[in-house]
């Protein structure tokens, strides 16, 4: 079995276990979020030995570098690291319905790897991406762009739990989510630990680009939105910090924020030329 076939399985596990995560959600059955929790960890497993053997098989290439340089491997990182920040945050806060919403976008980014017409082979690296900087700026990235996945997907929980959560809604689904404060306390501290990786990951890419280039910053598009997204969320935080903007602002502003990431990540490299123009591969 190889590399492609662990990633494949992964991504139909993540699929039955975002089912699983809704049950619990819908039909308020305890018993289906262990199942739902089980599976989560087994396909995080699953694709923890799959990307590993995809970094065994291109070292037997004769080519040998993690696999995160093209846009197949990244999306597939992402989503590894949106589970395990999901799952620790379902250790700690002790609840299940957030999966409902958090594991399905893991499920959508490894169905996008599988499915789309994209490049998954190993290839060798260009040379700006010959650098021992690559692991510290793509893990720093998709660190912080798991983050703030998290807390779009809590915003998107805050609003529909605000909306049909009333407490003339006896009985009905948005009971089993968490407190509103509760919801707004983990966005608040997903939108921080997300900003400060952010922040490293631009920092660690300036670095490289440095010793790629020659130059710190060049604009590049990438460059610039991701100068874009880190303001958007500074603008988040700071508000929340000096003026106390919570609820539903800091909810909407979680999912403005995550929209940016993703045009940074995907739409800049399929609809703007630039340095990093590589990626979409």
């Amino acid at each position: 079995m190889d590399s492609s076939q662990l990633l494949g399985i992964t991504t139909f596990t993540y699929l039955f276990a975002s089912f699983l995560y809704i049950g619990v959600l819908l039909f308020k059955a305890g018993k289906l979020g262990v199942a739902a929790t089980a599976f989560t960890v087994i396909a995080l497993l699953i694709q923890t030995a799959g990307l590993a053997l995809r970094w065994i098989e291109s070292y037997r290439m004769g080519i040998g570098h993690a696999p995160l340089t093209n846009m197949y491997e990244s999306v597939l990182f992402f989503s590894w690291t949106i589970i395990i920040f999901y799952l620790v945050i379902e250790w700690k806060f002790k609840t299940r319905t957030i999966g409902a919403f958090a594991v399905p976008l893991a499920f959508l980014a490894t169905a996008y790897a599988s499915f789309a017409p994209i490049d998954k082979g190993i290839t060798p690296l260009v040379p700006a991406l010959q650098s021992n900087w690559l692991l510290a700026h793509v893990i720093t990235c998709f660190v912080g762009y798991a983050a703030f996945a998290i807390a779009a997907a809590l915003g998107i929980m805050y609003l529909a739990k605000k909306r049909f959560g009333g407490r003339d809604k006896t009985g009905s689904t948005s009971e089993v989510l968490p407190d509103l404060k509760i919801l707004d306390d983990i966005i608040y501290k997903s939108l921080i630990f997300g900003f400060i990786w952010l922040s490293a990951g631009i920092i660690t890419g300036a670095v490289w680009a440095n010793s790629a280039w020659g130059t710190y910053w060049s604009w590049d598009p990438k460059e610039t939105w991701s100068l874009i997204t880190w303001f958007v969320y500074a603008f988040a935080l700071h508000s929340r910090y000096t003026r106390g903007i919570k609820n539903e602002t800091i909810a909407w502003l979680s999912i403005l924020g995550f929209l940016s990431v993703v045009f940074t990540y995907y739409g800049v490299n399929f609809l703007l030329a630039g340095l990093h123009s590589y990626g979409s591969g």
